[in-house]
């Protein structure tokens, strides 16, 4: 089992309810789906917001970040560093800004 910290953009955690950043327990390999899928186990009200619930697909304005690296268009089954396994880099959602 795997303690990882997640960071949630502003209005996730109002919707979440909670402050600052998370930490999820992943009893599996450290990917993207495998974080956010306890992450939408732990906080239900977050599902759907991240991830298309019919695919599962990242959502077009939400990015993910871990160890300063744009993960956001890689294999949600490819492993996250190290360091976020360990608990030392969190797992960064980002919601991205459009407009003009």
């Amino acid at each position: 089992m795997t303690n990882v910290r997640v960071v949630l953009p502003a209005h996730l955690r109002t919707l979440a309810q909670v402050r600052g950043e998370v930490t999820v327990e992943v009893v599996r390999a450290v990917t993207q789906r495998s974080v956010l899928d306890e992450l939408e186990a732990r906080y239900p009200m977050l599902r759907g917001t991240i991830r298309d619930r019919g695919t599962g697909r990242r959502r077009a304005f939400i990015r993910f970040y871990a160890c300063s690296r744009d993960w956001s268009n890689e294999s949600p089954d490819e492993p996250l560093p190290a360091a976020v396994a360990g608990g030392e880099e969190p797992f960064l959602v980002v919601g991205a800004m459009a407009g003009g």
